[in-house]
């Protein structure tokens, strides 16, 4: 295999080995990126130049660590000491910030190399890669369909070649909705587990920092890296941080799995639901115990998610108002004008869309009937899955309810678009750990298999998900990228 088709721990054993070198695995990297990346279009930017300089200095230290010498991306959305962080949005083109996210740092500190920023929808509005104020991405298995998102250009990046890993962040399924789509491993972890500091902010309640590899063993390797308690992040939860990898046995034997009868409606694509069912079967091959549950208020998780969401849209991105950073209309002839013209220049329509309602949400006479009831249902939605995990160890259903669809097909319809996130935000509401993983095709194109664990719960995940790969092969398949 070539060195961009390897995984990080099969790159990690080529290092010790002394049988190939840093600069090496960066430049195959970059060979890459330029043969393919005019069609997938999942890099913003590119530090080609800093990554080359930064493997040559690895490689005159001659120590080869977790992830040293080996390349990333970062969704745009995590500020990158003096490279451009543009949320994919016009108001943020040419933002260069003075410091590191703490997760990004944490990856620089181990001696990862970025290779570049990576497409997002704007301020991680969307659910398809289409919002970017940019360009769209496209589906490595099918260039006509969309890689899914918000963080469609790390999923698309991963699943090309063109990084062995990327993070991304999750509001309502940005990780394993594209993770699902195309075909590799998407991991959301608890809500606290990993630092927010740095990384701009849609909706501070339901954000999470989490990771794209290409497998489960690559996953549990990064998330090493980037979790714990950080100072900087009041957000962030003090507790110990396990060794999931040494969570990677194998053994699911006895493990309670849930699937709800609620994931699995007609809404649902039928061999979507199929691939989900023949996963289960071979857990219970493997000495698992399956079961029906009920989650009865996960109908309701939709609405409420685009209440809470949008609510506190409108309120990190206040700050945008043409003052102290990003675009400013010179032309304005009073401050209230260049307050408003540089936002309606700024922010694209998905954004404004958002930004409204969650205004409207928060404002006089409709708070109580809108933000403070999405709160209270927000509260049950978490209760349905308490009692789930106190009988139960895992809930397993389907990631999203379709396979990719095509570019452009649900663009004009925000409905349709957000109903992609259906099967992915009751996680987010409840706070829990949630990971995407391959489980089948349907139509050419990958199905994901969304596990849930309870809070703090990933060892669980990974235990669950890696057993399921070692017993598949549906994880080792790529897109037959023509190179041009």
């Amino acid at each position: 295999m070539e060195l961009h088709q390897l995984t990080i721990h099969e790159l990690q054993e080529l290092l010790s080995r002394k049988e190939t070198s840093a600069l090496e695995i960066t430049q195959a990297i970059f060979s890459r990126i330029h043969a393919v990346d005019k069609q997938v279009r999942a890099f913003i930017t590119l530090t080609e130049e800093e990554a080359l300089a930064k493997a040559r200095e690895i490689d005159n230290q001659g120590e080869y660590g977790r992830i040293a010498g080996i390349p990333l991306g970062l969704k745009d959305i995590f500020c990158t000491r003096g490279v451009k962080t543009t949320c994919a949005s016009r108001i943020l083109e040419n933002f260069v910030p003075t410091y590191d996210s703490t997760a990004a740092g944490k990856l620089f500190a181990d001696k990862g190399i970025l290779a570049g920023k990576l497409n997002m929808d704007e301020f991680a509005m969307g659910s398809s890669t289409e919002q970017s104020a940019f360009f769209s991405t496209c589906n490595p298995w099918d260039f006509t369909r969309v890689p899914g998102g918000s963080s469609g250009g790390s999923a698309a990046a991963v699943a090309a070649d063109e990084v062995p890993f990327a993070l991304g962040t999750d509001t309502g399924g940005s990780i394993r909705q594209p993770a699902s789509f195309c075909g590799v491993v998407g991991l959301k972890p608890t809500y606290g587990r990993v630092s927010r500091w740095g990384v701009i902010a849609y909706a501070s309640s339901l954000d999470q920092v989490g990771t794209f590899a290409k497998d489960v063993r690559d996953c549990a390797l990064v998330m090493n890296i980037i979790s714990g308690k950080d100072p900087l992040d009041s957000t962030s939860v003090d507790l110990p941080v396990p060794d999931y990898s040494a969570s990677l046995d194998g053994n699911v034997k006895g493990m309670k799995i849930a699937y709800p009868r609620e994931y699995f409606q007609p809404g649902i694509d039928s061999q979507v639901q199929e691939a989900i069912k023949k996963a289960l079967i071979k857990y219970e091959e493997m000495g698992a115990i399956v079961d029906e549950v009920s989650l009865p208020h996960s109908e309701y998780a939709l609405p409420a998610y685009y209440l809470v969401a949008t609510a506190e849209a409108s309120a990190n991105l206040a700050r945008y108002d043409g003052v102290r950073y990003g675009l400013r209309d010179f032309e304005a002839a009073n401050v209230i004008d260049m307050f408003s013209r540089s936002r309606a220049e700024g922010f694209g329509e998905e954004v404004k869309r958002r930004i409204m309602l969650g205004s409207y949400a928060l404002s006089s006479g409709y708070y109580d009937a809108y933000y403070l009831k999405a709160l209270k249902v927000r509260r049950l939605i978490a209760d349905d899955f308490s009692k789930v995990f106190a009988k139960f160890d895992l809930i397993v259903s389907p990631t999203a309810p379709t396979v990719a669809f095509k570019i452009g097909e649900q663009i004009g319809d925000p409905l349709t678009l957000y109903m992609n996130d259906i099967l992915t935000v009751p996680i987010n509401m409840a706070g829990l750990p949630a990971m995407s993983i391959p489980c089948g095709f349907h139509e050419g194109m990958p199905v994901g298999m969304q596990l849930v664990g309870p809070a703090f719960g990933e060892s669980t995940l990974f235990k669950a998900a890696f057993a399921f790969e070692q017993n598949t092969d549906f994880h080792t398949f790529r897109p037959a990228l023509e190179v041009k």
